[in-house]
């Protein structure tokens, strides 16, 4: 299946032709399951592409902005870009109308794609945005005024698709639009290849098998879902599946009806799943709980995942019976939850990567006991350690181009070497197997010199039932002696069951009371100098992790 010496467009005809009837996309709608072959996916794509490149005369090089929930005329967004000679520019639909205004001026697209359910928005950015010249809406049913519809274009398959350099930047990924200048990673066709080429490797030795049913449940606009759970799965031959909902009996319904096999998730997700299960074995019968804990603690000596799944079988055929395994990443993987799924027959293999390596640096897919490890970098890649500061540093094929419009931002995370500066705090064991500690930004750094990583003292605080979600940042004194210097704090979310036993004063008692007691596992200078409890879930991003900064403003005003 390599591929190494072939451009993009001859990847996309080989592929939707070979697997022709096989289904490539699929989402369940009001009116039941509606699903694309890679055949329909190609010739959707190529009508779309040579409307765009005869009909409308948008030039090669352009940029194609897509709006869209994850949905199987998303990949036609994609493929037709490809084809048409466009640069795909994926969109956060969580972002407000003001942030997707900074960023679509930063990009300049000249066409968006649009689902339904963000017309509206697209109707508002094209007002706002001057270089946007059509909106091109992608839902079967769905007409409007000012719009195209992608279905309703002749059906005409054949113009001189535009072939671009390896070079070439084929995305823009905004991995910000919030305040200041919005920052997109240009990601080439040579770093997409790359990545294709190596995750072959490590997917063919994960699933061997030729049909695998997926199931999608990140946002498309990530570059994770979409270097790996949407064009490498499509590059295997698999079939993949959108969930419209995150919710656990939601996705166990799609799981069950498609006997779904592997998936890619974030952390936040497998915690979700993980309590879900836990709590229906707490409401279930004393003999069930028992059987539970008993098969629990025999899996441990167990090294075999078909005998595990065995003993698990209720909680398998929940999932429909097929699943496997999936991989993690966008976030460090909790190692108790990981451990749980491992137990009960259910392989986690933890990944890690970040946009500006498009987005794969690393997945463990060897050391199995060594939950905390990310693996080993991939095949193209080389990774070491900054003696000085910890930082992990990388370097290959796959790394971006650059910033867009932002060669000042990339002078400062590239050097003159070519090695991508992470911001992550790493070590190497002797394998070359990466293990990840903290961020560099995140680090506290105390008025004796001392420094914290953030990480390490929520790893402390995360292990105890009575809190659900933890973060540590650093407090910046603006008063006394200490006036600049930075103290450790800490934002905590109880568990949600102690409100119920327990008055909001008991229970800041209760959580005081377990800080002092498990922070005695870290020195003095790690431990939180204020604690601050409060009962809303943390701000997250698409893909659960924490806003850092939020967080930070919330405790401002709460003191």
């Amino acid at each position: 299946m390599g591929f190494k010496n072939r451009n993009i467009l001859s990847l996309l005809e080989t592929r939707t032709c070979s697997f022709g009837d096989k289904i490539a996309l699929g989402i369940k709608g009001e009116y039941g399951w509606r699903e694309f072959t890679y055949s329909g996916l190609g010739l959707l794509s190529r009508k779309s592409a040579r409307y765009i490149i005869e009909e409308l005369d948008i030039k090669k090089g352009a940029r194609a902005a897509i709006l869209s929930e994850s949905k199987p005329e998303y990949g036609v967004c994609v493929f037709t870009s490809i084809l048409s000679g466009l640069i795909s520019v994926p969109l956060d639909v969580k972002l407000t109308k003001y942030e997707l205004t900074s960023i679509l001026t930063d990009a300049d697209p000249e066409i968006i794609f649009v689902s339904k359910k963000y017309f509206e928005t697209a109707k508002f950015l094209k007002a706002e945005i001057p270089s946007i010249k059509y909106i091109i809406t992608i839902d079967e049913y769905f007409r409007r005024e000012d719009s195209i519809n992608i279905y309703d274009l002749p059906d005409l398959y054949n113009a001189k698709w535009r072939a671009r350099s390896s070079n070439s930047v084929a995305f823009i990924i905004y991995t910000s639009g919030t305040t200041g200048a919005p920052k997109g990673v240009e990601i080439t066709f040579k770093n997409m290849t790359s990545q294709l080429e190596d995750l072959e490797g490590v997917l063919a030795k994960i699933l061997p098998k030729q049909d695998v049913k997926t199931l999608s449940i990140l946002p498309m606009n990530h570059l994770f879902e979409m270097t790996v759970g949407f064009s490498t799965f499509l590059n295997f031959g698999f079939s993949v599946y959108y969930a419209q909902s995150l919710k656990p009996k939601d996705i166990l319904s799609i799981m069950r009806e498609k006997r779904i096999e592997f998936m890619i998730v974030v952390p936040a997700f497998l915690k979700l799943l993980k309590t879900a299960i836990e709590n229906e074995i707490k409401n279930s019968s004393k003999i069930n709980k028992y059987a539970f804990d008993a098969a629990f603690l025999a899996a441990k000596f167990l090294p075999f995942y078909c005998v595990k799944k065995l003993l698990f079988k209720k909680i398998h055929d929940k999932f429909g019976g097929e699943f496997a395994g999936c991989i993690s990443g966008g976030a460090p993987l909790d190692i108790k939850v990981g451990r749980f799924f491992e137990r009960i027959g259910i392989k986690v293999y933890q990944g890690y990567g970040l946009s500006e390596t498009s987005p794969v640096v690393s997945i463990n897919y060897d050391k199995r006991r060594a939950l905390a490890s990310v693996g080993r970098a991939l095949k193209q890649y080389e990774a070491k350690i900054d003696s000085n500061t910890g930082e992990l540093l990388v370097k290959g094929p796959s790394v971006m181009k650059g910033y867009h419009n932002r060669e000042d931002l990339t002078r400062d995370v590239i050097d003159k070497d070519g090695w991508l500066h992470t911001g992550d705090i790493a070590k190497i064991d002797k394998d070359g197997h990466i293990y990840i500690t903290g961020r560099i930004k995140n680090m506290i750094v105390l008025s004796g010199g001392k420094k914290v990583f953030p990480e390490e003292v929520e790893a402390v605080l995360e292990k105890s039932p009575l809190i659900a979600e933890v973060c540590v940042f650093g407090d910046t004194k603006t008063f006394g002696a200490k006036d600049g210097a930075e103290e450790v704090a800490a934002v905590i979310v109880p568990a949600e069951e102690l409100y119920r036993e327990h008055t909001d004063e008991d229970v800041k008692k209760l959580i005081m009371n377990e800080v002092k007691l498990l922070c005695q596992q870290l020195t003095q200078y790690k431990r939180p100098s204020s604690v601050i409890i409060r009962k809303e879930p943390l701000e997250r991003t698409t893909t659960r992790k924490v806003k850092r900064n939020e967080v930070k403003k919330f405790a401002a005003i709460g003191r």
